[in-house]
């Protein structure tokens, strides 16, 4: 420490406004005081009991001036400070040394005395005591008097007398909540300080609501929902709080050393995981105290002593959640202004250095005594001029000539810190080790001028912790976060269908829809269901779709609970979803009770059950390469998953998506996707829909009728402009029907193509022109959608030169979906337009050699009797049976020889599948070639033709069911 001027060093202004030390001892002693919170700053130096007194008796008012000069001056710089009522007790002056040093500390359990609004950080807490002083009130309550035993210990009566008291003791506490009695005004910080533990219940509760994924707010309100029941409950009158064991009062009572020999009757140990257990031994502990306390002694005031202590140990901890070890970097001080043996406070500072010499963790608490020349003896020896330590090797080097007292104060702080491990020998009876006692003399303590009245400069430089974890900037670093955290729900909320405020079902999202809006799509892994997000489509689809994700679930439920180590999973993948402007959910609702009815029949016949996940492409499938990709990563995760059934709909993404899914090792098995070219550059897919190609083939067959013999008619290729879209499947019709006309000896016209806006074609000028033209066309091949064929009936029904004309249009499997209007549907022919089309699935021939409808009557809840027909509505568009032939080829690749077989057998087995009696046929992969076209398909070629009575009725003109190798001829398809 320098030395220099007192000029120099001490500027005359004081903080708080504070006049400064009168005395030359004051300044010295004030700074020593400011270099030891030097020392607290940078880490735990022992904090001794400085007691000042001066060698002569006739200066002990100077001596007391000087110690409210420093209380005074380290109020100014902020220091935790309190004063202990020092005078004379008005209410019981006789009460012996050790019952009034107890008094001193009784209230240094109050925050407020602490000086609270001059410190920097917020208020001290008491818990342990507060815990000392509820157990002294207890053991003091009257109710209590009749009630302690009398019997000797260990006898029958003694025992009972002793549970009896122990009792008693617990019903007082708990009707003190087990807190000091204090006036109502204080029991409000109590009830905060009760809330404050159940916290982190409110926000586990929170946290454990959000693996749910609710609403952000839903899992607010449970966290506070929580907090608040737990609170209420902590305050039923009359018992115990909540969790009494958890707290840090308690796990201290139980645990530290200091009460060990007042254990003497029962075993004390605690497990947190134990309440009964724990509550037992906190009971136990807290008689054995109570009677300790009540045998009197020095016991109750080394407890008040010790509580003390480990209070502020804890709330100076450097380790802590909050810092507040950092932030606080000024030690507490104790005041202690006139100590002598009738107020106690001798009898305190006794208590002090023995507690301290008992335990070996240092605390903070730095107490400065005023005393009495007279009593200063009473305190046995210090380090004084007038009074060496005895010892034969002492000697200070400073005492052989006069030194200034600056000097000797850092000199006599440093020899006793050093002695501090001899002096707290239990040999050294006549010692006070943490006593630091300093005789001032005459000279120092004459009063300078005012104007040379000094002290001492403290640094005000905000440590780091303070201003980076402070109360500002955890509300600012929380209004960040709760922005953060809605801007990131709102994310979250708008981009997947299942989300909650932290975390999201990420294997689905919410993308555009056709139209506006949005849908979900993606696998539904977790809780997500797409029924439940439907905005589009008739009540009737939109019910029944949501009642057959229900069924499927359930399904899979009984699998995972019943054969969690014999499945095998597949997943279908199909649009799930509709759009305002095309509100049908018709294909996907069919193909998806399909599905269901492959998997009730395997389940219920087969070791090796099966479980469907469902995935949706969107409306249309026009999100199905996103869909894809999720399927593929879920795929990475659960080695179950072996193939995919669906992708129903050729789009110019479906090669990205079959590539996808091949590097994922899936399989493909589409039950109505036609593309040619699919099953000639992928060898993982797989299709019982026949090739575009083949359509245009089989319907060659009427076009060669069509054109007859004689001069060649002219033909037209009208088809959807798919530039704006992701349609493939128009295009490669087109392209094939282009081709069929040609070789068949059409003369063609050039090709028509038509715009779809706001989900209507725009066909009125095409008509116009087709119909008024000098060449009108007998036969129009249409490569356009289903919804699009009314619209150009009725543009063609009324157009001259096409109404009075036998026009015949060719188109491919797409109007297989159409109702026309003799079968009750909604669609229909022009009155000389007639209609051939080509459908997939062959039902007619192949319903009376399969099980398919037997089963569909007894699984799908919905039939009545006689319902379940190849005919029927729900069946007739065969997109049900495709579904569930393809289903159960891909599963029977993955179970083969009944045992679980991996993803990769599963795509090898494929290549050997052949299944009789399904419900389109016989499916056979066998004759598949690698990168090549199978045959063997089910197709239809039917007739929709204007009856007399105004209807539009479908027939049909030839089929094969699948597994029939030989190709369809005239004689069979003979329009005739």
């Amino acid at each position: 420490m320098s030395m220099h001027g007192r000029d120099q060093m001490f500027p005359q202004d004081c903080p708080g406004g504070h006049q400064g030390m009168s005395t030359g001892a004051g300044i010295d002693v004030q700074r020593q005081l400011e270099s030891l919170i030097q020392d607290f700053r940078a880490g735990d130096p022992p904090m001794p009991v400085i007691v000042l007194h001066a060698e002569d008796a006739a200066h002990d008012d100077r001596v007391t001036e000087l110690v409210d000069e420093l209380r005074e001056g380290q109020q100014g710089h902020g220091t935790r400070l309190a004063v202990a009522p020092t005078e004379p007790p008005q209410e019981d002056p006789d009460l012996d040394p050790t019952a009034q040093a107890v008094r001193l500390l009784r209230d240094l359990g109050d925050s407020r005395k602490w000086g609270d609004r001059s410190a920097s950080y917020r208020p001290y807490s008491f818990p342990r005591l507060g815990l000392v002083r509820a157990l002294q009130d207890a053991t003091d309550d009257p109710d209590m008097d009749e009630h302690w035993p009398t019997a000797p210990a260990g006898t029958p009566d003694g025992n009972a007398q002793r549970e009896q008291a122990q009792t008693q003791l617990l019903r007082i506490l708990a009707r003190q909540r087990w807190r000091p009695r204090r006036p109502a005004r204080r029991n409000r910080q109590a009830l905060l300080n009760d809330v404050q533990q159940f916290l982190p219940a409110g926000v586990l509760g929170a946290l454990t609501s959000l693996l749910t994924r609710p609403e952000w707010y839903v899992a607010v309100l449970a966290g506070i929902g929580l907090m608040i029941l737990l609170a209420a409950l902590n305050h039923v009158p009359g018992r115990a709080p909540l969790f009494l064991w958890l707290r840090r009062e308690s796990r201290w009572f139980l645990t530290t050393t200091f009460l060990q020999s007042a254990a003497r009757r029962q075993s004390t140990s605690v497990r947190l995981l134990r309440p009964v257990r724990s509550w037992r031994a906190i009971a136990a502990r807290a008689y054995d105290v109570a009677e300790a306390m009540r045998e009197g002694g020095v016991f109750p005031l080394q407890l008040y002593v010790l509580a003390l202590f480990e209070d502020l140990r804890d709330n100076h901890r450097r380790a802590s959640w909050d810092l507040r070890g950092l932030k606080r970097t000024r030690p507490p001080v104790l005041i202690l202004r006139q100590v002598s043996r009738e107020n106690g406070g001798i009898e305190l500072i006794k208590a002090v250095s023995d507690v301290r010499s008992r335990r070996s963790e240092l605390d903070p608490l730095l107490i400065v005594a005023g005393v009495a020349a007279a009593d200063a003896p009473l305190l046995d020896r210090g380090t004084d001029t007038g009074a060496p330590p005895a010892g034969p090797n002492f000697r200070s080097p400073l005492l052989s000539h006069p030194a200034r007292l600056q000097q000797r104060l850092r000199h006599w702080y440093d020899e006793w810190a050093g002695n501090l491990r001899a002096d707290q020998s239990p040999s050294r009876t006549n010692a006070l080790p943490w006593v630091l006692r300093i005789a001032l003399p005459h000279e120092e303590l004459v009063q300078l001028r005012q104007a040379d009245w000094r002290c001492v400069r403290a640094r005000h430089r905000p440590p780091v912790a303070r201003i980076v974890w402070s109360a500002y900037s955890l509300a600012l670093v929380l209004a960040l976060a709760a922005t953060v955290g809605v801007v990131h729900a709102r994310d979250l909320h708008r981009t997947y269908c299942s989300a909650g405020l932290l975390t999201a079902d990420r294997d689905t999202e919410l993308r555009p829809a056709p139209g506006g809006g949005t849908e979900c799509v993606g696998i539904s892994t977790g809780d997500v269901r797409f029924g439940s997000h439907l905005k589009g489509g008739s009540d009737s689809e939109g019910g029944r779709l949501r009642e057959l994700e229900k069924l499927v679930h359930a399904e899979n439920a009984k699998v995972l609970r019943e054969n969690p180590r014999a499945y095998v999973t597949v997943v279908y993948t199909g649009p799930l979803s509709s759009a305002t402007v095309d509100p049908s959910l018709v294909k996907g609702a069919e193909e998806l009770a399909g599905v269901y009815l492959a998997q009730r029949v395997v389940n219920e016949n087969y070791r090796v059950k099966l479980r469907v996940l469902l995935a949706n492409g969107g409306a249309d499938m026009g999100h199905q390469r996103f869909t894809a990709d999720a399927i593929a990563r879920y795929a990475e995760r659960d080695p179950t998953v072996v193939g995919v059934v669906g992708f129903g709909r050729d789009l110019q993404s479906s090669p990205d998506v079959t590539r996808r899914l091949q590097a994922a090792g899936l399989p493909i098995v589409s039950g109505t996707n036609s593309a040619t070219y699919l099953s000639k550059d992928f060898s993982n897919w797989f299709s019982l829909a026949a090739p575009d190609e083949h359509q245009a083939e089989a319907l060659g067959l009427v076009a060669q009728q069509l054109r007859g013999k004689g001069a060649a008619p002219y033909a037209l290729v009208l088809a959807r402009d798919t530039k704006a879209s992701q349609d493939r499947y128009t295009s490669e019709q087109a392209y094939y029907g282009g081709e069929m006309l040609r070789k068949k000896g059409f003369r063609l016209l050039p090709s028509r193509t038509y715009r779809v806006a706001n989900g209507k074609p725009e066909l009125r000028l095409h008509a116009e022109s087709i119909c008024r033209g000098e060449d009108v066309p007998s036969v129009i091949y249409f490569a356009g959608r289903v919804e699009d064929i009314g619209p150009l009936m009725t543009q063609l029904g009324v157009e001259p030169g096409c109404a009075n004309r036998e026009i015949s249009i060719l188109t491919g499997d797409d109007l297989s979906k159409a109702k026309f209007s003799g079968t009750g549907g909604r669609d229909g022919v022009a009155p000389r337009i007639t209609l051939y089309h080509a459908a997939l699935a062959e039902l007619r021939e192949a319903a009376s050699g399969t099980a398919f409808y037997q089963d569909a009557a007894q699984h799908l809840p919905w039939l009545e009797p006689g319902e379940a027909t190849y005919d029927a509505p729900g069946f007739a568009s065969g997109q049900t049976a495709l579904a569930h032939d393809a289903t159960r080829a891909l599963y029977w690749a993955a179970s083969l020889g009944d045992v679980r077989q991996s993803r990769a057998a599963t795509w090898v087995n494929l290549r050997v599948v052949k299944l009789e009696g399904m419900a389109t046929g016989t499916i056979d992969f066998t004759d598949a070639p690698l990168y090549g076209e199978r045959h063997g398909h089910s197709i239809v070629l039917a007739r929709v033709r204007r009856t007399p009575e105004g209807l539009s009725r479908a027939e049909v003109l030839c089929s094969r069911p699948a597994g029939v190798g030989e190709p369809l001829d005239v004689e069979q398809c003979s329009i005739k």
